[in-house]
């Protein structure tokens, strides 16, 4: 037995398949819509503590950032002297640049199992637990509006508009043109998370039933609900002086 395939759906798919099932067995008339946004807040919730984390550490590395181009900028011959600096200013104002990679690592599964419960949709059957059983008749025309078996225009146009809205509050301006390879990585970037992104999942989003678009919509209201408190009292924070805390 391949162990990895095992636990991806063992600890992963099948909780989450479980999950959905009950709470559209649950919700009134058996709305899967309703089920999904209940499911999106859930998993939101269990990986809040990463999601804030990492958060708070692009907060804190954007505030940093004249501080790191000065060390840049004094020791620009040296690359190991400014690699050492640098991660001395991190550890003093407890950052961890790698945070971000982890949060990802931990979400891409997710996130590949969601697609895939979505694809296939609760009709499918199987997986699931002996105390769970199949509601009947499960509702997937959400609010009565919209067929979420189907591929939906206006769905995908929410999921990219939220994204973007995301991405915009994450980085309100693009960086001006810069003279370094590292300026012109950033700045490209920026302009692919802002715009790119956005449009990627629209054109995802029309090839896929539009259960998926309200997921990836319902996940970005949350994500941009939480990131606007955060940065509002970030922002209320280093005007204080506070930032290091």
């Amino acid at each position: 037995m391949n162990i990895f395939p095992f636990i991806y759906n063992e600890i992963i798919y099948r909780p989450l398949f479980n999950a959905l099932a009950f709470l559209t067995g649950v919700v009134p008339y058996h709305d899967v819509g309703i089920a999904i946004i209940i499911l999106t807040i859930l998993v939101r919730i269990i990986i809040f503590p990463l999601t804030h984390r990492s958060l708070l550490t692009q907060i804190k590395m954007k505030e940093l950032e004249p501080h790191i181009n000065k060390i840049r900028e004094t020791h620009k011959d040296k690359a190991d002297e400014q690699g050492k600096k640098i991660m001395e200013l991190y550890k003093e104002h407890g950052v961890n640049p790698l945070s971000g990679c982890f949060l990802l690592l931990i979400q891409l599964p997710i996130l590949i199992a969601l697609y895939r419960l979505f694809w296939k949709g609760l009709l499918s059957g199987g997986n699931l637990y002996s105390f769970i059983s199949m509601p009947s008749p499960i509702k997937t025309h959400f609010l009565g509006l919209v067929d979420l078996a189907l591929p939906s225009w206006t769905f995908a146009f929410l999921a990219a508009a939220s994204q973007f809205a995301q991405m915009k509050l994450a980085n309100p301006t693009i960086p001006k043109k810069g003279t370094s390879m590292r300026e012109e990585m950033s700045r490209a970037f920026a302009i692919q998370s802002l715009y790119i992104f956005p449009a990627l999942i629209f054109f995802i989003s029309i090839k896929f039933p539009a259960a998926l678009a309200l997921y990836w919509t319902s996940s970005n209201l949350f994500a941009t609900l939480h990131e606007a408190v955060v940065r509002r009292r970030a922002r209320l924070m280093y005007g204080r002086g506070e930032g290091k805390n």
